[in-house]
């Protein structure tokens, strides 16, 4: 909350806009203010929304937290910042947010390969399975074989969710 602190940070990262030793209520409005910009930017464009996210640990991030569309309470900060946020980072440093960031990317990623992996094989499979190709090729496939088929698929959607756990954290 120290504006030297604050624009020390900021300009390692990158952050050209900073506020800092700001009242609770106006930590509020900046949030209000940059989620009401965003909508307006995006509004009608066809582009992609940003989000608002407010990072804080203590009492008075808490209305910030909550009124941004993703609050990060550190998980070292009060109970109350940690009910307002979405997320609780379970470390006190910033590296937490970035990873946090990063592994929710990976887990979309993840579930969307999950998806195409399922709908790419009850396309195929469910009607090979059924006899649809049976008229014209002849080609049967048994019930031991289709059920072994649907278990593998299962497994491969297990096994591509698995390799989230070998993420290294920093």
């Amino acid at each position: 909350d120290r504006t030297l602190t604050a624009q020390s940070l900021a300009k390692a990262v990158g952050i050209d806009e900073v506020h800092a030793e700001v009242l609770p209520q106006d930590k509020e409005s900046h949030i209000q203010r940059l989620k009401h910009l965003q909508k307006k930017a995006t509004a009608g464009s066809g582009k992609t929304s940003y989000t608002v996210a407010m990072v804080g640990d203590g009492v008075n991030d808490a209305p910030a937290l909550a009124a941004a569309d993703v609050g990060i309470a550190m998980g070292t900060g009060t109970d109350i910042a940690i009910e307002a946020a979405e997320i609780t980072l379970m470390r006190g440093d910033l590296q937490g947010v970035l990873d946090a960031i990063t592994l929710s990317k990976k887990t979309m990623r993840t579930i969307r390969q999950n998806l195409f992996a399922s709908f790419f094989y009850n396309t195929l499979g469910i009607p090979i399975a059924a006899g649809a190709l049976y008229p014209l090729t002849g080609w049967k496939m048994s019930p031991m074989l289709a059920g072994a088929a649907m278990a593998l698929s299962s497994v491969s959607v297990l096994i591509n969710s698995l390799r989230l756990k070998r993420w290294n954290w920093r």
